[in-house]
C-alpha cells in the first residue's frame, strides 16, 4: 500500500509541476506577444481545433496539458477541447511506437483525423451555448507595460536590475528542484523498459519536460516583478496548482487502490463478448498505465484493433486530469462524447469488415 502511495504522490508531482511550468510559459508567450499569438488563435475555430488536434497527438501528455490549460482560460472552444482529448493517446503512444510501428502510426493518424472532424462539428453545433463554466472564469490577461519582461524580451535584457523577493526566488528553486529531479530519475517508477524501446522509450518524455523546465527557470529570471507577483504567483501557483494536485493526487491514488484488488487483464481475456465495452470503460480513467494493458494484449495478437482504437479515442493518459480539477461538467460531456464515439467507430468498422 505504501508503494501505491508513493506512486500517486510521484506522479502527481510529476504532473502538476509540468502543468504549472507550461501555463507559465504560455501566459509569458502571450504577454511577450501583447496578447495576439492567442487573440488569432480565439478568433478562428477551425485553426484552435487544428491546432488542439495537433497539440494532442504529440507523444506523451506535454500537448494535451498545454491544450487544456489554453481551454480553462477561454482561448479554445470545447470542440478543440475534445479534438485533442481524441487525438492524444497518452504516454502508451511511446509504447505503441517501440512494439508495432506501423499500426501505431496508422491507429495515430486516425485518430488525428477523426479529432479533427469531430471537433469541427462539435463547434458547429455547439455555437451560441453558453460556455461550461471553469474554475477559472477568466482569460490569459495583459496588463501593459508592467507586465512585459525586461528589456522587453525574454532571455536578453537592456536592464539588468532585478529584484530577487522571496516568491521569485521559491519559484526558480520550486522550478530547480523540479528539474533536477527529472535529470535524476527520481519520477521514474522502476519499471523496466521492453526490448527494443531504443529511442521511442518513455522516459524522453522526461527530456522534454527537462528543457521546458528550463525555458521556465529562465523565464522566471528574466520576467518583471509584476509578472512574478500577479500572473505567476497569484494566477497560477495561489489559484491553479493547490486544486491540480489534489485532484491528481487523489485520482491516482484511488485508481491505484483499485487496480492492487482487480486484474484487468484476467478480466479481459475471460470475457471476450465484453471486451470493447471494458476497452472503452478503461478509457474513462484519466491515467497512464491501465491502457497499456490492450496495447500489450494487441502485440501479441490476443485483441484485434478496432478494441485498440475504441480504448485509444476514449482515453487521452494524463491530460485530462488538470480539466478535472478546473471543469469536471467539461471533463464529463467530453468523456461521453468520446464514448459515444468509439461505439459507433467499433459498430461502423464491424459492418464494414
Amino acid at each position: 500500500m505504501l508503494d501505491i502511495l508513493l506512486d500517486a504522490l510521484r506522479s502527481s508531482v510529476l504532473i502538476s509541476g509540468m502543468v504549472v511550468v507550461m501555463m507559465l510559459l504560455i501566459e509569458s508567450f502571450n504577454i511577450e506577444s501583447h496578447g495576439r499569438i492567442f487573440t488569432r488563435l480565439s478568433k478562428s475555430g477551425p485553426l484552435q481545433v487544428v491546432v488542439s488536434a495537433l497539440l494532442g497527438a504529440v507523444p506523451g501528455c506535454v500537448g494535451g496539458i498545454a491544450a487544456v490549460s489554453l481551454y480553462t482560460h477561454r482561448m479554445l472552444s470545447f470542440g478543440a477541447l475534445v479534438a485533442m482529448m481524441i487525438a492524444t493517446a497518452g504516454d502508451e503512444t511511446f509504447m505503441m511506437l517501440a512494439m508495432f510501428p506501423g499500426k501505431a502510426i496508422l491507429l495515430l493518424a486516425i485518430l488525428l483525423c477523426l479529432a479533427i472532424v469531430i471537433g469541427l462539428v462539435i463547434d458547429k453545433f455547439d455555437k451560441g451555448m453558453k460556455p461550461l463554466p471553469t474554475r477559472l472564469e477568466d482569460t490569459y490577461e495583459i496588463h501593459g507595460n508592467e507586465c512585459h519582461f525586461e528589456g522587453h524580451h525574454l532571455f536578453w535584457r537592456k536592464d539588468s536590475t532585478i529584484h530577487y523577493g522571496w516568491k521569485r526566488i521559491a519559484l526558480i528553486f520550486g522550478v530547480l528542484a523540479y528539474l533536477t529531479a527529472l535529470l535524476a530519475g527520481l519520477f521514474d517508477e522502476g519499471h523496466e523498459s521492453p526490448a527494443g524501446m531504443g529511442l521511442l522509450d518513455e522516459k524522453w518524455a522526461f527530456w522534454v519536460f527537462a528543457v521546458v523546465s528550463i525555458v521556465g527557470l529562465l523565464t522566471i529570471r528574466a520576467a518583471s516583478d509584476h509578472f512574478i507577483e500577479h500572473h505567476l504567483w497569484e494566477h497560477i501557483i495561489c489559484r491553479h496548482l493547490p486544486g491540480i494536485f489534489a485532484w491528481t493526487f487523489g485520482v491516482l491514488l484511488a485508481i491505484g487502490i483499485l487496480f492492487h484488488f482487480i486484474d484487468l487483464s484476467d478480466w479481459i481475456s475471460n470475457n471476450t463478448p465484453v471486451m470493447i465495452l471494458l476497452a472503452i470503460a478503461v478509457g474513462l480513467i484519466p491515467e497512464s498505465g491501465p491502457h497499456l494493458i490492450f496495447v500489450t494484449l494487441f502485440a501479441s495478437g490476443v485483441i484485434p484493433f478496432p478494441v485498440l482504437l475504441a480504448n485509444s479515442i476514449v482515453q487521452e493518459g494524463h491530460a485530462s486530469l488538470p480539466l478535472l480539477a478546473d471543469s469536471k461538467s467539461a471533463f464529463l460531456k467530453a468523456k461521453a462524447i468520446k464514448v459515444g464515439i468509439a461505439l459507433i467507430v467499433f459498430l461502423v468498422w464491424g459492418l464494414l469488415l
